[in-house]
């Protein structure tokens, strides 16, 4: 699986939602032990159950041989930041808002091992800029999942100016570790995958709003014609539809006009659509 590289024997997880929970699976397939800290008890048990949930998929797909009583063994659970020394790698999965970041990686620092290793899963965030709130930035760098983990090949490695070439190296060899594909690029608004993938997703909203054809329509043009393996507003629905306004919204910041969001995307979060999470955004999700 791994071509003999490694991931660190000890990892933890700033939070505990779906993506935070998708990572923590990896590292235990891959043979971590794995801490995820959630903000509370009732969190913190959802949190574990999302991960035994991915376990038992794993176990029924055939994609590990371990029995789910071995895999959920190396799992902890935790609701302080205290519960994190002892862990080579900890990886920030909060929701993706700076200040948030900013405050969760802060703390997480504070109670690292000096040797420890600090990521963030950030999808746009600078990390040169979370990496000057922070007191040792060559041991900080993006590693950004996608969603969902356990379906995901790839993994977006992000470095900063002032992360080290020996963590570079290092971060290309945990990902190899866990089965997944890295992609290296440098600090920039969006990266590559979240700036080409909101282009998309905006203009293919753009459509929906000028009617030029529908949500079906629109995806089918692009999983037939382009082989995407998914459509754009579904993707979208996938991720949330207050996450791509947020990403886009920073872009916008950043880049330019060509991410404004548009006010049909603003008006569904405004109203609770919020895609598959929430039971409805471009597509009925009821059921689902």
């Amino acid at each position: 699986m791994n071509s003999g590289a490694a991931v660190p024997g000890a990892v933890g997880v700033l939070g505990g939602g779906r993506m935070g929970a998708g990572i923590a699976h990896a590292f235990l397939l891959a043979g971590a032990r794995v801490v995820v800290v959630e903000r509370n008890d009732e969190q913190a048990d959802a949190a574990g159950e999302r991960v035994r949930a991915a376990i038992r998929a794993s176990i029924d797909r055939g994609t590990t041989t371990e029995a789910e009583e071995i895999l959920a063994g190396r799992l902890r659970l935790a609701t302080d930041v205290a519960a994190f020394p002892g862990c080579s790698l900890v990886v920030e999965a909060v929701p993706e808002d700076r200040a948030l970041k900013l405050d969760a990686l802060r703390r997480v620092e504070d109670v690292l091992d000096a040797d420890a290793v600090l990521a963030s899963n950030t999808s746009s965030i600078s990390i040169d800029d979370l990496a000057s709130e922070l007191h040792r930035p060559g041991a900080f760098l993006g590693l950004h999942f996608f969603n969902p983990v356990p379906a995901s090949s790839l993994v977006e490695i992000i470095l900063g100016q002032a992360t080290t070439p020996e963590l570079a190296a290092t971060a290309l060899g945990w990902v190899h570790a866990l089965g997944k594909t890295p992609v290296t690029v440098r600090d920039a608004p969006g990266f590559a995958s979240s700036r080409l993938g909101v282009a998309i997703a905006l203009e293919a909203i753009r459509m929906l709003e000028e009617g030029v054809a529908s949500a079906d329509d629109i995806d089918a043009a692009m999983v037939l014609g382009y082989k995407f393996p998914i459509g754009p507003l579904r993707l979208t629905d996938q991720v949330g539809l207050d996450v791509r306004l947020g990403i886009a919204e920073y872009l916008n910041e950043k880049l330019g006009e060509r991410f404004a969001p548009p006010q049909l995307l603003r008006d569904k979060v405004a109203a609770g659509e919020l895609g598959r999470k929430s039971g409805r955004g471009f597509f009925d999700w009821d059921g689902a």
